[in-house]
């Protein structure tokens, strides 16, 4: 936030020879001290927020990216259960789904060989391992995605904190001015 404002020397003007200053907050100026730390206190929360929603976005997006890989891993166990108790590398059977299935693996770059709509037990084996590790993959940014968003959403809460309580000293100090100036 301090480097928001910018102190400016008021030309010609002291008070018993001492010269004044006024202040700029993000190049706007003519603020007293004040004025320019509620500003750039505001500022701040502003692009902290700015920064919060875009990094919820990038959460709900890998969210959703996880569900459907989710999704995908259960169509795969369905056809899984499909083969007989001791299937052969090459035995096939049908995916459900498998048109989508196919986008969603190549929507998130796993990959799966296919046969039409069928998959051979080994290339199952491998799709399942694949899907598996994407998920896990993400699931990793995620978490790391959410703790970088629970900081931001602590440094937008302190700096709309340290706005307020400039906003309410200020206010304090006013209200205790002309308190002073009755008596």
């Amino acid at each position: 936030m301090a480097d928001l404002i910018v102190p400016e020397l008021i030309t010609g003007f002291t008070v018993y020879g001492v010269p004044q200053v006024q202040y700029a907050v993000d190049g706007v100026s003519g603020q007293d001290f004040t004025s320019a730390v509620t500003c750039a206190a505001f500022k701040e929360s502003v692009a902290v927020e700015t920064v919060c929603t875009g990094y919820s976005e990038v959460v709900k997006a890998r969210q959703k990216k996880v569900d459907e890989l989710g999704e995908v891993l259960a169509c795969l166990a369905r056809a899984n259960a499909k083969f007989d108790s001791s299937p052969k590398t090459g035995d096939k059977v049908t995916v459900d789904n498998a048109s989508w299935v196919k986008d969603v693996c190549v929507k998130y770059g796993v990959e799966i060989t296919w046969d039409g709509n069928k998959i051979s037990y080994g290339n199952m084996q491998k799709a399942t391992t694949n899907v598996q590790y994407a998920i896990d993959r993400e699931d990793n940014d995620l978490e790391q995605d959410m703790v970088t968003l629970q900081s931001y959403i602590s440094k937008r809460d302190n700096a709309y904190s340290t706005a307020s309580k400039v906003v309410k000293k200020t206010l304090n100090a006013g209200s205790t001015t002309i308190g002073n100036m009755g008596r």
